[in-house]
């Protein structure tokens, strides 16, 4: 099934995953998205004619062309314009159908969630001169191997590891943006559990006692290249987080590459790179919440190396879908251009068969 089929033969499968042609209908009408009928006969024609637009590469014109040509609709390419620029709240309400309807329960009681970003440019050269992004935010669910969450903003807001909503009992999994240590325990406040890599300087590192830890003594101190050990995490709103460190050395290979990469982002900066910067650089640096009664330090490493599932997403989105910067420089019209690429990889993502091995994501990163 492709999203080209989406729009024909299997329309009316998609019709029917979205709650059926009467749901359509209200949702459209209680969005704004369609109040009078104008050329469009009804909400479902409405929506088929927007994801023929956002999916596919023939613009305004040619694309009201094909409605007509299909007895779909008969509006003018600015009279689709219009509609597009309206129905932003109506396909995030499609979306969150879509979401709720496969909402996933707990895997053997933990839900596993992977927190990340990706981006696609606005268009127009002040956007390009600015960098001015739309950002998605998404979490992929695991074991169900769909996405969970999405929510659409500009470059401006930034990721956060407390965005969405929390599954008690989820082990939530994320990157060196997500080593935020107050939104951290508001995660933990909710009953859900955290993984997240960690850069040397990005928290200060406490003891026992609650005294500083010097954290590259603790690389250089390890002689077996593995460190798992409780630690805190001073908060600035809160008391510190009672966590764990889990710490690999990297193989050479991927060691020496790591350096490497550090070296030329110093150069670009034009800084000094440290030799605390350079000794870090040698080592995945994980914080968990997660129990060593219940998860091993190997159980650790295993669950971070599940985080390629989210750019595997991420790689559907794009290739599979299409997903790139939208045509115009409307917010109006550009934002449901990418809510419609993001409605769709829901509907496929459960016909989607894609096996692919596990890239070395810890010899790698």
């Amino acid at each position: 099934m492709t999203h080209e089929s989406l729009l024909n033969r299997d329309w009316d499968r998609i019709v029917e995953w979205l709650g059926g042609a009467q749901a359509l209908e209200e949702g459209a009408r209680q969005t704004r998205a369609f109040l009078q009928p104008r050329g469009v006969k009804s909400a479902v024609d409405l929506l088929r004619l927007i994801l023929a637009y956002c999916l596919g590469e023939n613009g305004f014109r040619l694309t009201t062309a094909w409605a007509t040509s299909m007895g779909l609709v008969d509006i003018s390419p600015p009279a689709l314009l219009y509609r597009l620029r309206n129905s932003g709240d109506w396909l995030t309400s499609l979306i969150e159908h879509v979401l709720r309807s496969a909402a996933p329960e707990a895997s053997r009681g933990r839900l596993i969630r992977l927190i990340d970003a990706t981006t696609v440019p606005k268009a127009g050269a002040a956007a390009k001169r600015g960098n001015k992004l739309w950002r998605i935010h998404s979490a992929f669910d695991l074991p169900h191997e769909r996405f969970g969450h999405f929510e659409l903003t500009d470059e401006q807001e930034g990721e956060t590891v407390d965005r969405i909503a929390v599954v008690k009992g989820e082990i939530r999994i994320g990157d060196r943006a997500h080593l935020q240590p107050d939104r951290i325990g508001n995660v933990l406040d909710q009953g859900g559990d955290i993984l997240v890599r960690a850069g040397w300087k990005g928290a200060r590192w406490l003891d026992a006692d609650g005294e500083p830890l010097d954290l590259i003594a603790e690389l250089n101190a390890s002689s077996s290249g593995l460190i798992d050990r409780p630690i805190l995490v001073a908060c600035k709103s809160r008391a510190p987080l009672a966590l764990r460190l889990v710490a690999v050395k990297k193989p050479p290979q991927a060691a020496a590459e790591a350096r490497r990469k550090a070296n030329r982002e110093a150069q670009r900066e034009g800084r000094k790179i440290s030799k605390k910067t350079l000794i870090a650089a040698d080592w995945v640096i994980l914080v968990t919440s997660l129990s060593v009664e219940e998860f091993a330090t190997a159980d650790i490493l295993a669950l971070y190396r599940l985080r390629w599932r989210i750019e595997l997403g991420f790689k559907r989105l794009k290739s599979l879908i299409g997903l790139k910067g939208p045509p115009g420089l409307d917010e109006r019209s550009a934002r449901p251009y990418v809510l419609a690429h993001l409605l769709i990889i829901l509907l496929l993502e459960p016909v989607v068969d894609e096996l692919e091995d596990s890239p070395p994501v810890l010899a790698a990163a």
